[in-house]
């Protein structure tokens, strides 16, 4: 209906899987390589996990275009079946003949392991890919993996791409499953585009449908953001509904208001009483945290004679309590903050430093960020990253939520918005607790409820970080060098047990283990990859002198 108007030729939000319609954003294209890796490696399972909507089935799509001509693909899309009606399907896709009215287990299984003999005797590759396979039962997966035992001195005669979503991975978890996941040799989870993703992906779909002008204004993007949290597929939904409300109001391109609207069309009452809900819950919860804070206070607040010097979040003390000297890892605001030492009272906005320019606001964060590891170089956009790895430190940006942060347990320079949604700044996260956040927006020290900052805080940030000796880049299986030593070592001791002894130790499948489960313990996604949040997560559980968010991490 709004093709003609916007001068589309096709629907650019069509949420069916279309390859040509593929955004390979970072993590899309990482997704579609472990993919095609595993596939060359000849090995027996390839795992792609993702929330609902990441776009599991398109890059499997776009994988199905990359197969060589000599391959014979059978694609599974409802996996919600019995171990005799998979074998059967199985048999269907690849065109094999068996008995009329066949339940034999044995006669399915024998006539597919012929097939495959006789694929391997024509150089001919047998996929077989699964989606939804976190509905698959036990029987079922257990049955797949006697598929795969089928195979030559130098490869398997059938691979496995499972897709599915995260409960996935806690099914391959399970005891009676662990052969199989031992035969995993390639796995990535594909999350949600982060917003700097959303304006290039509207544009690259709308380019494909043919127009190639913004028809989503900067504000919308964020909005859109908020409202779909980076699935694709919601994106998609929303986006399709506010071209044709921009169209019924003979708008040209779509505003936040258009997109709320759209979003309320498509979830309906949910939409409307998720909203109430979230405001509802957030006032409710914030007011539990404040009871609670003040009857904290009651009890433990010691007497004076008792009370010490509070051990406050690192801030530059006042003129006359400057200290000179100053060494790497001592926490130290330049002296131009002018901040005060006392915790500020918590205020119900974070209000943006007068007269400054969102560049400016980042330039004066990051100066802060530098001077809270112990350095006080003058620094703007184009030299922090320098200036960093001149002090042994990298800059990690990322977007996540607070669990990550309080996770990575850094202060981070956050990328926020003023109380209405708009005019974007930058301000320096120095410390988090239960309730409140502490801030450094310019030259002032604020402290906000944590609801505050969620209202906020577009979900970017940035911090420093250090990196171990030797770390070049993220970390997979089969490197080697004094990087994985140490990660052995960290591994060791943070797992209580005594680190392997090998002389040229090898990032090999039991180290891969280990990470997975350091990362499930600590919330990262486990995709075995050793990167900066993992590498932060440890620093953080390590007793350093580095800056905190907290003072102290359960480990």
């Amino acid at each position: 209906m709004y093709k003609e108007y916007f001068g589309l030729k096709e629907e650019p939000f069509s949420i069916a899987p279309d390859p040509q319609f593929l955004y390979m954003s970072e993590k899309h294209r990482e997704a579609l390589a472990h993919l095609i890796y595993g596939m060359k490696a000849d090995s027996g399972f390839v795992l792609l996990t993702g929330e609902v909507g990441t776009g599991k089935t398109t890059v499997c799509r776009c994988l199905l275009n990359q197969i060589p001509d000599h391959s014979e693909v059978a694609f599974i899309l409802n996996p919600k079946l019995s171990v005799v009606e998979l074998l059967a399907t199985i048999c269907d896709e690849l065109r094999i003949q068996y008995p009329p009215g066949t339940t034999s287990i044995k006669v399915f299984v024998d006539h597919l392991n012929l097939f495959l003999l006789d694929a391997h005797s024509r150089e001919k590759r047998v996929i077989l890919i699964i989606d939804e396979a976190q509905n698959l039962s036990i029987d079922v997966l257990e049955q797949i993996r006697l598929l795969t035992n089928l195979e030559t001195d130098k490869r398997k005669l059938l691979q496995v791409i499972l897709l599915g979503q995260p409960e996935l991975n806690r099914l391959l978890e399970r005891p009676e499953l662990r052969q199989l996941a031992q035969r995993v040799t390639a796995r990535y989870h594909l999350e949600p585009l982060l917003l700097h993703n959303i304006s290039a992906y509207l544009s690259y779909r709308l380019a494909k449908a043919g127009v190639e002008r913004p028809l989503f204004s900067p504000a919308a993007i964020k909005k859109l953001y908020r409202l779909s949290g980076g699935v694709p597929r919601l994106i998609n939904l929303i986006s399709d509904r506010a071209l044709l409300g921009a169209y019924s109001r003979g708008e040209h391109q779509v505003n936040p208001k258009v997109l709320t609207q759209a979003a309320r069309e498509i979830f309906g009452t949910d939409y409307k009483q998720q909203t109430a809900d979230k405001w509802f819950f957030s006032v409710v919860l914030l007011l539990l945290i404040v009871v609670a804070t003040v009857v904290a206070m009651l009890l433990f607040l010691p007497s004076p004679q008792q009370q010490e010097p509070v051990a406050m979040m690192p801030v530059a003390p006042k003129p006359a309590d400057v200290i000179v000297t100053q060494r790497p890892g001592e926490s130290q605001l330049p002296p131009e903050a002018q901040l005060s030492l006392e915790q500020p009272e918590p205020i119900l906005a974070i209000v943006p430093p007068a007269q400054t320019t969102a560049d400016q606001s980042r330039n004066q964060a990051m100066q802060a960020l530098l001077a809270l590891w112990g350095y006080t170089d003058s620094v703007d956009q184009t030299t922090i990253t320098i200036l960093a790895d001149a002090h042994g430190l990298a800059l990690h940006e990322e977007e996540g939520n607070l669990t990550l942060l309080r996770t990575l347990n850094h202060p981070a320079v956050l990328s926020v918005t003023d109380a209405y949604g708009d005019g974007g700044f930058y301000a320096l996260l120095t410390a988090l607790d239960a309730a409140n956040a502490t801030l450094v927006v310019g030259t002032d020290l604020l402290r906000v409820p944590v609801t505050t900052l969620l209202n906020q805080w577009s979900g970017q940030f940035t911090m420093l970080w250090q990196p171990p000796p030797g770390y070049e880049g993220i970390l997979r299986q089969g490197d080697e060098g004094i990087i994985v030593y140490w990660l052995e070592q960290q591994l060791a001791q943070l797992g209580g047990r005594d680190p392997r002894d090998e002389v040229s130790l090898r990032f090999d499948h039991q180290m891969m283990d280990d990470v997975r489960r350091f990362q499930r313990r600590y919330g990262l996604v486990p995709d075995g990859h050793v990167g900066p949040n993992t590498l932060v997560t440890m620093n953080a559980l390590r007793t350093t002198d580095q800056p905190r968010l907290a003072n102290h991490r359960e480990q």
